[in-house]
């Protein structure tokens, strides 16, 4: 997070000297000549490939943001209850955070500009916010040192444990882009003549600039990547809202030139998602197992443009986390430089008019693993794991057995489903077709794979197109939701860059016709929510900016529904959803029983009749059946529910990227 609107009017320093001139001038200017340009990996949707084994590695978080703050903004409170949970956590900040290098306090003239102060501030007020989420005082001594990084650059690595939990942040201090200035990321992800020099923050053991071109800083997080081989990744925005504002607003808000997000946010996250398509490429081409991780994508500044989502019990406990980041200058710390970001401090989190603290948006939100019966009753899940879809399966009543690869990356995290009348799968995801800077293609589709036979061998990847005609409007489209209905047809529905929601139908010969828009106008956010009434009907669902939008058969009910602050469920034609900032979870009969906050899952059956899976306010899974609530301790990145005859079973993905039963 960061104030100061993006603009990219400057021009660039380029590399346009001669190789000799360069050489002369290497030792002073701290850069060199460019190696040749990798290739960005393509798409690679062979099957078969082995996958790291869950039993031979341990939980860890890792998460990439743009600016020191990003994290506490805009990936908590998921990041803290992984932390609670004991899974230690490796925080990188590419960007120094040094804006202007005004830290402002509130009352008090501005100082002059110190950018090495500045970062130096912000990165004493994370370990400040990092400690006390473990459990420590605010100024517990953090190890300081010298990170060594491909190419011999170097980055701070700060690590401080309490017990067995571990924190560790990584700050490479690339440039932020702020005001005019051009030199910055999101210029590096779009120019391969660029190269940008680090910032030296004041204190830090790192005492010498380095330089980066997009190669390097791609091979930079790559090698951070297979030093600390995470097992969940979290990352900013690459494909933010398109956003229309007047030129005064969007630079009030620090927004991009037609994106709803800053534009650090979007080149990090850029760079992030072309970094982990590299590691799991060079794992094919080494011959190595796939790297077993799951991701999450969080939404950044388009937390300000949609109903808020968080209650006021998650949302106390999500502000509370930049108190301390924030600090106050009276602070006695141990930093010279400052004790925070004090432009962020006390309450200022909930009285800021931009509103991004009071919600958590993921960027592809869907239920967790997509589930099917198999022969015996069996369950298997099917998720994404290192980019890839893959498959696990029962060998007996919530023993999981290890993934089985079945290719299509790379993809965002979530899949759709629908399971055929015969009992075979069809999975649906979205793929980076090409993710690539520097002017080179950026595309996603929309892709099939079709169960050859129940509970058998898949046909291979089939690509389903985009309800979009251009490459960047390819990006905006959401989750794939998918339902076979009982006429023999499956309906697959995906938001579009307009903010609609778009559909195409497999007929029951498995033909699909053409892509088309659901008619209305109405903005609706990620997150659908489908399912069938006794009568046969499809109906679908989206939380909108004024009221739930709800589609029959395709035709806009004219009804107007209440409003909603989080992604809404559906069963038996029936609507689920949450009040702006409320934990209450609202049923067509009231209240459904199932406080908390995040997406709710809802399934039904004739013994059970509608159950609910969700989360509650404390992050612990919930199942509601009947008059009945359950909870559990388990720790899960994502939850799925499956309903038969003998009751429903929960299914959890851990933090280690391996399947949970729990069965009430």
């Amino acid at each position: 997070m960061s104030e100061g609107g993006p603009a990219l009017h400057t021009p660039a320093r380029r590399r346009t000297v001669l190789a000799a001139a360069l050489a002369v001038t290497a030792a002073a200017a701290g850069c060199s000549v460019p190696e040749p340009r990798r290739a960005a990996p393509t798409a690679d949707p062979a099957p078969g490939r082995p996958i790291a084994s869950a039993r031979a590695r341990r939980a860890l978080l890792m998460q990439f943001s743009a600016h020191p703050d990003d994290d506490l903004y805009f990936m908590n409170p998921d990041t803290q209850r992984l932390l609670d949970a004991g899974v230690p956590l490796v925080s990188v900040y590419v960007t120094a955070g040094e804006h202007n290098g005004r830290n402002r306090i509130a009352g008090m003239p501005d100082a002059p500009p110190d950018p090495a102060a500045y970062s130096s501030a912000r990165h004493q007020g994370l370990r400040q916010s990092y400690a006390v989420a473990l459990g420590l005082p605010a100024f517990a001594p953090w190890r300081r040192e010298v990170l060594t990084l491909p190419g011999g650059r170097r980055a701070e690595s700060d690590t401080l444990t309490n017990g067995s939990r571990r924190v560790e942040l990584v700050f490479l201090n690339l440039p932020m882009h702020a005001g005019r200035r051009y030199m910055a990321v999101p210029s590096l992800w779009q120019d391969r003549a660029l190269e940008l020099r680090t910032h030296l923050s004041a204190g830090s053991p790192v005492t010498r600039a380095d330089t980066y071109d997009y190669d390097q800083l791609i091979a930079a997080l790559v090698g951070l990547l297979r030093r600390h081989r995470p097992t969940v990744v979290h990352t900013l925005d690459p494909d933010p809202d398109i956003q229309h504002s007047d030129e005064a607003t969007r630079k009030r808000d620090s927004e991009q030139p037609g994106y709803a997000d800053h534009g650090d946010h979007t080149a990090v996250a850029s760079f992030t998602w072309a970094a982990l398509c590299r590691w799991v490429s060079d794992a094919v081409r080494e011959g190595e197992p796939i790297p077993a991780f799951t991701t999450t994508a969080f939404r950044g500044y388009y937390n300000r443009h949609w109903p808020k989502n968080l209650p006021p019990a998650v949302l106390a406990e999500k502000a509370a986390r930049l108190v301390p980041y924030g600090g106050n200058p009276s602070w006695q710390c141990g930093n010279p430089s400052g004790c925070g970001d004090y432009g962020v401090g006390g309450d200022r989190p909930l009285t800021n008019r931009k509103g991004w603290v009071r919600s958590t948006h993921h960027r592809w939100p869907g239920p967790g693993p997509a589930l099917a019966e198999g022969p015996g009753g069996r369950l298997a899940a099917y998720g994404v794991l290192g980019l890839r879809a893959v498959r696990w399966r029962e060998s007996a009543p919530g023993v999981w057995g290890e993934p089985v690869d079945l290719g299509g990356g790379p993809l965002a995290p979530a899949l759709g489903s629908a399971v055929l009348g015969d009992g075979r799968v069809l999975l649906l995801g979205v793929r980076f077709a090409a993710l690539d800077g520097h002017g080179g293609a950026n595309r996603r589709e929309v892709v099939l794979l079709e169960q050859r036979s129940p509970g058998g061998a898949f046909l291979a990847w089939r690509g389903l197109g985009n309800p979009e005609r251009t490459d960047d409007r390819s990006r905006r489209i959401g989750s794939p939701v998918a339902l076979a209905a009982p006429d023999g047809r499956v309906h697959l529905f995906v938001r579009n860059a307009d903010k609609g929601v778009s559909t195409r139908v497999r007929a029951a010969d498995g033909s699909w016709s053409p892509w088309r828009a659901l008619p209305g106008d109405a903005e609706v956010q990620d997150g659908l929510a489908v399912s069938a009434d006794e009568a046969g009907r499809v109906h679908v669902y989206a939380a909108g900016r004024d009221g739930v939008r709800h589609w029959v058969d395709g035709v806009p009910r004219g009804a107007r529904l209440p409003l909603s602050g989080s992604t809404v469920a559906s069963a038996g034609g029936e609507l689920y959803h949450r009040a702006p900032a409320a934990a209450r979870l609202l049923g067509p009969a009231g209240d459904a029983g199932l406080d908390g906050y995040g997406g709710v899952v809802a399934a039904r059956s004739a013994a059970l009749g509608t159950v609910l899976l969700g989360t509650d306010v404390k992050g612990r899974v919930a199942l509601r059946a009947g008059r009945r609530l359950r909870k559990n301790d388990k720790t899960a990145v994502s939850t799925a529910l499956h309903v038969d005859a003998r009751g429903a079973t929960v299914v959890g993905l851990g933090a280690d990227g391996h399947p949970w039963s729990w069965r009430p």
